[in-house]
């Protein structure tokens, strides 16, 4: 979504199985100016069980491979991710880990963001069906569904999709809400503030629209 370089730890809690906190990772990090190093991609079973294995010919990471693993639990998920954040052989490395689960603690997220900063390794971690229990994670995101677009052809077939992905807290600027879109010609995210009534006499005209900024 900005110019500036990615937090080296992020985390995307979603309650939806929808793959909308997985388009908002991949959307940030195809900014990444790295090219050619592979992705680590850690999955724990119920993360795979619930929301499916990513499709790996149907994600495009510019130049940059992805290497999946699957782990029986959050425990083998962690371990797999610290190891990988070790490897400044990797451009990133994701994690999906599902719910709660009590080794997902404060002070694990605190080991792995001191593995990322010590590696310069980027790492996200996807928390489906999480609650956002206490994280060192400098960006923290909340993304769910929206109601779609109406279909121009069918007003009873679904348009395109939307999303709002809410910045909960963040280290780098100021939290805010989007809502995402998908462009399929340019193969990217758009977010855009949602809409609010302003004061009387502020916001008129073509200045009162907010305007989509391009994530990815």
């Amino acid at each position: 979504m900005q110019k500036a370089p990615l937090p080296p730890f992020s985390e995307a809690l979603s309650p939806m199985r929808d793959g909308a906190a997985t388009g908002l990772v991949l959307a940030q990090l195809d900014q990444m100016a790295a090219r050619g190093k592979p992705v680590l991609w850690v999955q724990d079973r119920l993360s795979e069980r619930e929301g499916g294995r990513p499709c790996l010919r149907g994600i495009e990471l510019a130049e940059r491979p992805i290497l999946r693993v699957a782990a029986r639990n959050a425990v083998e998920a962690l371990w797999a991710m610290e190891e990988g954040l070790e490897c400044t052989a990797l451009s990133a490395v994701i994690g999906e880990i599902w719910g709660d689960p009590r080794v997902l603690d404060f002070t694990a997220t605190k080991r792995l963001a001191l593995r990322s900063l010590r590696g310069g390794v980027p790492l996200w971690l996807i928390r489906g069906d999480g609650t956002g229990t206490l994280s060192v994670a400098p960006d923290r995101w909340d993304v769910r569904s929206l109601p779609s677009i109406p279909n121009g052809l069918d007003a009873r077939a679904p348009g395109s999709a939307l999303w709002q992905a809410k910045l909960f807290r963040s280290r780098r600027q100021a939290p805010g809400i989007w809502v995402a879109s998908h462009d399929r010609a340019a193969h990217r995210l758009h977010l855009a503030a949602p809409l609010r009534d302003g004061a009387l006499g502020t916001g008129s005209g073509a200045q009162g629209t907010p305007r989509p900024r391009a994530l990815g």
